[in-house]
């Protein structure tokens, strides 16, 4: 299998504190993938290691064919992994337009600018154009985003991150606050932008509803090791994962 992102046996320590031990996980172009796990089981401390919050205390990561196990956030964005956060990340006085054209000119590389020409700002209002119709957010252009509801903030977010052209999204918690409606509307969001626009996805989520029901793969961490990995029908049928995680009977 070809992989986009691959985890070599990474471990990770906080002084006495052995947060991840020994993962290994590979993540295909194209994945929809899910990770799993109880409260503690090291999931924050995995995306923080494939955003390059900090670096694992041994193994080796791989992304794009490139070894990145200490390569800095800043220069992983530039690279394509962008990633969400479980906190919504937006200007909330300003419109949602704004928030996307301020992103969209920093993708660019022009928001240094104190001007910019017809033709510089046509390209950017048809990029963020692009953004809005890709999230389906565009009816809500004008809208100040602090007056929008908590699912459509993260509708937003999710458009900034898209200004990037990621390579890899990573999602923390993306329907995390949210109703049935919008919880709903943001996993159809997910597995659209994953199967329309072939964006990799991994996306950490406590609904188990909703990784069965969009996941390609599974991902399950149990105490900051790998307990289980595969489809929807092998996680809920493996009796370590119910056992630790699903609650039922091994």
């Amino acid at each position: 299998m070809t992989s986009l992102l691959k985890l070599n046996t990474v471990s990770r320590r906080f002084g006495s504190l052995q947060a991840l031990t020994d993962i290994s996980i590979d993540v295909a172009p194209g994945e929809l993938r899910a990770v799993i796990g109880p409260n503690g089981a090291g999931k924050t401390t995995l995306f923080n290691l494939i955003s390059g919050f900090f670096p694992p205390s041994s193994g080796e990561i791989v992304f794009d064919g490139q070894v990145i196990s200490r390569v800095n956030p800043a220069e992983l964005v530039n690279r394509g992994i962008i990633r969400t956060f479980q906190i919504t990340e937006i200007f909330l006085s300003l419109s949602v337009y704004e928030n996307l054209r301020i992103a969209a000119e920093v993708a660019m590389g022009v928001s240094h600018l104190p001007w910019a020409g017809r033709h510089l700002r046509a390209r950017i209002d048809e990029r963020v154009q692009e953004l809005m119709d890709m999230v389906g957010i565009a009816r809500k252009a004008d809208r100040i985003a602090g007056e929008l509801s908590h699912g459509d903030q993260r509708v937003v977010e999710i458009g900034i991150a898209l200004s990037r052209h990621p390579k890899l999204l990573l999602l923390d918690e993306p329907t995390a606050g949210m109703g049935d409606e919008e919880t709903q509307n943001m996993t159809a969001l997910i597995r659209r932008l994953n199967k329309e626009q072939k964006i990799t996805t991994l996306f950490v989520e406590h609904d188990m509803e909703i990784v069965f029901g969009i996941a390609d793969r599974i991902t399950v961490l149990d105490n900051g090791h790998m307990l289980a990995e595969g489809n929807a029908h092998e996680i809920a049928n493996n009796p370590k994962v119910q056992a630790a995680y699903l609650g039922q009977a091994a």
